[in-house]
């Protein structure tokens, strides 16, 4: 990817925190790109390296080793101010005796702009985000996601290279989130930004990425599409932390099937033949009358509304399934036959 087209950079960047050879390193030589006008998430465990690679983004960490590039200049000594970065965090930091346009302005008002200027440009920005007749209010009249609003008007006020998020989402009720997520992928495609986002929760970064990167201990564990991370994992950890999966010993064929227990079903990508550790994920079940397929008895129901949770006790061990059938429930204790379709199938490595 040219320079021009990589919105971010990172060459082999390591972040070690203290001065000996043995001091911890949160990161460990990690190169990706987020190319320009895209939204990539970085989403891991915690402590997996991904809030201090962001912070490395922003200036406010220096990495201990590497290059970090913003639109093709080399930013690694340069310091937050220098950036053309604006970052949202999590907690907002809006400030309270502020009324919500001084807040959207206050970044113009610093860096030089008069005051009028600044405050028009605020406004603007207060209408991107669905906030227009706010401006006189204070943070403490609004609600959680009126808050959220008024601190993403505050970063795009800035017209910055690149937009940084920290688990933004995460002290809105589950509604909110959804909102909000819309929102912001809404105005990212909208404005054609450049995005960095930090997330520990899959489903908010299946739900607004262009691309994803999954961390574990300070090194990327895999980057891709959502769908690709998603039905193709290409680790155990991965398939783990993309949603649920359940792992299974198999044997791969060579014409694309893996046979775990009695059932075939057709697997993604080039493996090689022999043992496999094949990952499922509970929505690739399909139930049928019992002596079809895997035989299994239902040990525990749970209703959730929209789908039915259930386990059921197998040959193959404990299978967790998610079924949206409500109109044939079934009762713990009942008996029904298992099958796999290969959408949320993947062999993910050999058995240790």
């Amino acid at each position: 990817m040219s320079p021009i087209a990589a919105g971010i950079e990172f060459r082999d960047v390591t972040k070690r925190y203290g001065r000996g050879a043995d001091a911890p390193l949160a990161v460990k030589g990690i190169s990706f790109t987020v190319p320009r006008g895209t939204l990539t998430t970085i989403l891991g465990p915690s402590g997996c390296g991904k809030t201090t690679t962001l912070r490395m983004i922003a200036g406010l960490e220096s990495p201990s080793s590497g290059q970090i590039l913003i639109a093709g200049e080399d930013v690694t000594a340069l310091g937050p101010a220098q950036r053309n970065v604006s970052m949202m965090f999590q907690s907002y930091a809006l400030f309270p005796h502020m009324n919500v346009v001084e807040n959207v302005s206050y970044g113009l008002r610093m860096s030089g702009e008069r005051s009028e200027a600044a405050r028009v440009r605020a406004t603007q920005a207060l209408a991107t985000v669905g906030l227009v007749g706010f401006d006189e209010r204070l943070p403490s009249e609004l609600s959680g996601g009126q808050q959220q609003r008024v601190a993403l008007a505050r970063a795009l006020v800035l017209e910055p290279a690149v937009l940084l998020f920290d688990e933004p989402l995460s002290n809105l009720d589950a509604r909110l989130r959804r909102e909000m997520r819309e929102e912001i992928r809404g105005l990212q495609q909208r404005l054609g930004l450049t995005v960095a986002y930090v997330t520990h929760d899959q489903s908010e970064a299946l739900a607004v990425s262009d691309h994803i990167i999954v961390m574990n201990q300070g090194l990327i564990a895999q980057s891709g599409t959502p769908q690709e991370l998603y039905e193709n994992p290409r680790s155990e950890f991965v398939a783990g932390f993309m949603g649920e999966a359940l792992l299974f010993r198999g044997v791969v064929d060579g014409e694309g099937y893996a046979q775990l227990g009695p059932l075939r079903v057709a697997v993604r990508g080039q493996h090689q033949p022999g043992p496999a550790t094949i990952a499922v994920r509970p929505q690739a079940w399909q139930l049928h009358p019992a002596g079809q397929g895997l035989a299994g008895l239902a040990t525990k129901v749970a209703y959730l509304g929209n789908h039915y949770e259930y386990t059921f006790d197998t040959e193959l061990g404990p299978v967790f399934v998610v079924s949206t059938d409500l109109g044939r429930p079934l009762q713990q204790g009942a008996r029904a036959g298992l099958a796999l379709s290969p959408h949320g199938v993947s062999v993910v490595g050999s058995p240790a």
